[in-house]
């Protein structure tokens, strides 16, 4: 029997050398490649023939729309509307990822921490910049030393603050790579038990692992949609303390 860890294993399909450097086109690449396709081909037929009175398939792109739209209202303000076309793609981006793995055969990028944390740096990046752009150095620099704290205070207040705004790519991408890996991880090893059990009782041995991984899976795509969720609205946080400086 395969390793359960064996699904995560990158594998190169195209190999690409730049300068001594390896870029090659992996199994991972593929996958993030059709992730981006199935969103383009998802909102161009959503879109396609667009009317007043929506489709099906328009209205689940417009509630995609507004869900990700009042997601950033009620946790940035209006002033986050102007980032709705990032928070959206990201959202699509790595929801699609996550549902993705779930198919036989494919791979979920979303289970490999330089993936995640590569995006968690882009946005960790991208707040830092937005903060300092609209406030100035100074300004944000007291973002680390909240006012009204007595001075004494501050030695132990502002390392704190600093390795709390640092941690956050790395908290960020732990917890959609833990997660996405551990349920995939699980589901491997119970898809094994329905085999080696079943061979010696059909009832005990098959049928309740076949029930238990039908849950499991099941719950493995709620997750899909929750971690999706938890790394855009955390996101909208990010970027809501970079333009007000909570």
């Amino acid at each position: 029997m395969a390793s359960p860890l064996s699904q995560f294993e990158i594998k190169t399909l195209i190999p690409i050398e730049v300068f001594g450097h390896d870029i090659s086109f992996t199994n991972s690449s593929l996958a993030m490649l059709i992730t981006i396709i199935s969103i383009l081909l998802f909102m161009i037929i959503g879109l396609k023939n667009s009317n007043i009175v929506p489709s099906r398939k328009q209205s689940l792109i417009e509630l995609s729309y507004e869900f990700i739209a009042g997601m950033i209202t009620d946790n940035v303000g209006k002033a986050g509307m102007k980032y709705l076309s990032f928070i959206f793609s990201l959202f699509m981006f790595i929801l699609v990822g996550n549902l993705l793995g779930m198919f036989p055969y494919s791979f979920t990028w979303t289970s490999h921490i330089i993936v995640t944390f590569s995006i968690a740096f882009f946005i960790f990046l991208a707040v830092t910049v937005i903060a300092i752009s609209k406030h100035g150095l100074v300004k944000f620099l007291k973002f680390f030393a909240p006012s009204g704290v007595p001075k004494p205070m501050l030695l132990l207040l502002v390392p704190i603050e600093i390795i709390s705004y640092l941690s956050r790519p790395i908290s960020l991408s732990v917890r959609l790579f833990a997660n996405m890996m551990a349920g995939h991880t699980l589901l491997k090893v119970i898809g094994g038990f329905v085999f080696v059990l079943g061979a010696n009782s059909f009832i005990i041995g098959g049928v309740l692992p076949v029930a238990f991984l039908v849950a499991l899976t099941g719950l493995e795509i709620v997750i899909a949609f929750l971690q999706a969720y938890v790394f855009a609205i955390l996101t909208c946080l990010y970027i809501n303390d970079a333009i007000h400086l909570h």
